[in-house]
């Protein structure tokens, strides 16, 4: 019985030091190209897909492509920090990092589905949607990251609410939509990353 207390203690310990410690699992230049990524995707779509309202599963492929290279690319940093990393406490923290922004993921990934499959005509809404929760997901995320980044959470919340307010009607999907408020939020949150956590301690 006393075995089972000690054991429940520490690792309540151990669950706690995650909760303090700040992530270092989002590099720069993963966070970086994803921004990068949109404002490309802004400029593909503007050439290919002139009228997204009346091409939505395409519209739609071409962002959640976006979204999963995006992912991927981060993913694997995080993957080979963890791989190459001695640290249990860092992989805990890592898996708190993940579980904290996840629900964000899954929300907007069934939002999306909702949307495109019985409410297209409010499909106008998606650009929005996904910043607003994008920007949900870091705010959750926030006690384990470095304290600027409140700052970029607090952009795509804006970002998100002046999109469902102006981009509809004529402007509905447009390309600048998704390719402004994440090009520049995510290169934003680059320079957070860079800024407070890689620039003197010699990683990448």
């Amino acid at each position: 019985m006393e075995l089972h207390e000690a054991l429940t203690q520490i690792s309540e310990i151990r669950l706690q030091m995650a909760r303090t410690s700040v992530f270092r699992g989002y590099r720069s230049m993963p966070v970086a190209f994803s921004g990068i990524l949109a404002v490309a995707a802004a400029v593909v779509q503007s050439l290919w897909i002139p009228d997204p309202m009346a091409r939505t599963s395409t519209y739609l492929g071409l962002w959640v492509a976006v979204a999963l290279v995006s992912a991927a690319a981060a993913g694997t940093e995080m993957a080979v920090c963890c791989r190459h990393s001695a640290s249990l406490l860092r992989r805990e923290v890592t898996w708190l990092a993940v579980e904290q922004f996840l629900p964000c993921v899954v929300a907007g990934t069934l939002i999306t589905f909702v949307l495109w499959t019985v409410a297209d005509e409010s499909f106008w809404l998606l650009p929005g949607l996904w910043q607003v929760l994008f920007g949900l997901g870091i705010f959750a995320s926030y006690r384990l990251l470095p304290r600027a980044t409140f700052m970029v959470a607090a952009f795509y919340l804006l970002a998100g609410v002046l999109c469902l307010v102006l981009a509809r009607g004529a402007h509905a999907l447009s390309p600048w939509a998704m390719g402004l408020p994440f090009g520049v939020g995510q290169l934003f949150a680059a320079a957070v990353l860079y800024w407070t956590l890689e620039r003197n301690d010699g990683t990448r």
